[in-house]
């Protein structure tokens, strides 16, 4: 169990031009569930793995229970890494495959035994220690690769995309099951992921990356109805945030758009004072949409119905507007026909602005 603390963290690469982090300050508290997530290239694989010790850092410090690790190799770091293609040894069975860190370790044969088996248990894996990795469903290998980091009692659990390789029915069962996991041990998890399920539905907390900086760093609740910019907004939901281009009035209190005008809510307040009479994004999530049938005005503008996708218990949506397409969320009782037009009402006290060019949320 361990707080682990990256200070004004940078990465480059020789052969590269520029940074692959950029100055990652962050905090994970002792026995938090921290996610890290992003887009493919982001950077947050490489900071996994420079808390393992596998990647060397160019500047910053790494703290784990307050201890600088700069310099540590990974085995003195007490931490457990569950990699993506488990790295499981296909020779070995699975008790072999669990116990190996321990007889690294010269730990006594019945204290093996002991922590192999509470591991066993603990994944419901007892049955399985006399079998070889090539015996073994997807969902089981993993859990099996998951018990080897646990028999080590780690400080730190670090995961990298432990579920990827599963099938969806199965990563569903997986997270439910990570999620008891950790609740269980009360130790400190890691886990890097693109799938933002995943992030929403395991982690405490969610520190989202592009282009080698932690752009929002929150709960899932937070990242998801408080983002701090356009990236968060557009990558956290799906389908994600809509965003529509508008300018502001003189006196802050309308948005402008070719073919509607919207009041806003006091809720912005001084906010806006600097963007009178400037180019904003409207940004709302599909569900923050109502259909009504009659228009008010500042309150409400027509589109109309350009494709829809059935989803069972929803349906998504397509609207067109002259400035481009949008995405509402309804019941599949509402019955929505291609090329029909109808009355829309944002949430006002859901809607969102952005600075279309730093991307910034507006509040």
């Amino acid at each position: 169990m361990a707080k682990v603390e990256l200070v004004n963290i940078f990465k480059r690469y020789e052969t590269a031009a520029d940074f692959t982090i950029k100055g990652v300050d962050l905090e994970i508290r002792d026995q938090e569930f921290m996610i890290f997530l992003g887009p493919s290239g982001c950077g947050k694989t490489t900071t996994l793995r420079m808390i393992a010790g596998l990647e060397e850092i160019s500047s910053g410090q790494i703290l784990i229970d307050s201890k600088v690790v700069n310099d540590l190799p990974p085995k003195d770091r007490d931490i457990a890494m569950v990699f993506q293609n488990y790295a499981l040894y296909p020779h070995m069975n699975v008790f072999d495959n669990m116990a190996f860190g321990l007889k690294l370790r010269k730990m006594p044969r019945h204290d093996i035994e002991q922590k192999v088996k509470e591991a066993a248990q603990v994944l419901g894996i007892e049955d399985l220690l006399s079998r070889k990795p090539k015996q073994l469903s997807g969902g089981q290998r993993q859990r099996v690769a998951l018990g080897r980091a646990i028999v080590r009692n780690p400080k730190v659990f670090l995961m990298d995309e432990p579920l990827s390789n599963l099938d969806a029915k199965l990563r569903v069962q997986m997270r439910s099951e990570l999620s008891k996991l950790h609740k269980k041990l009360k130790t400190t998890f890691i886990y890097v992921t693109h799938d933002q399920v995943e992030a929403m539905t395991m982690g405490d907390r969610i520190a989202i990356f592009n282009g080698g900086i932690v752009q929002q760093i929150g709960t899932p609740y937070e990242v998801y109805h408080q983002p701090a910019n356009r990236f968060v907004a557009g990558f956290i939901g799906s389908p994600p945030m809509n965003f529509i281009p508008a300018t502001l009035s003189d006196d802050a209190r309308t948005l402008i758009h070719p073919e509607f005008k919207l009041g806003l809510t006091k809720k912005f307040g001084p906010a806006l004072t600097g963007y009178k009479g400037r180019n904003v994004l409207l940004g709302a999530r599909p569900e923050d949409f109502e259909m009504t049938d009659k228009v008010e005005d500042g309150r409400t503008f027509q589109a109309r119905v350009d494709l829809v996708e059935p989803l069972g218990p929803e349906d998504h949506v397509y609207m067109a507007l002259q400035t481009g397409n949008f995405v509402i969320r309804v019941s599949p009782d509402k019955k929505m026909t291609e090329g029909t037009r109808i009355i829309i009402r944002p949430v006002q006290q859901k809607v969102h602005l952005f600075d279309p060019e730093t991307g910034a949320a507006i509040l």
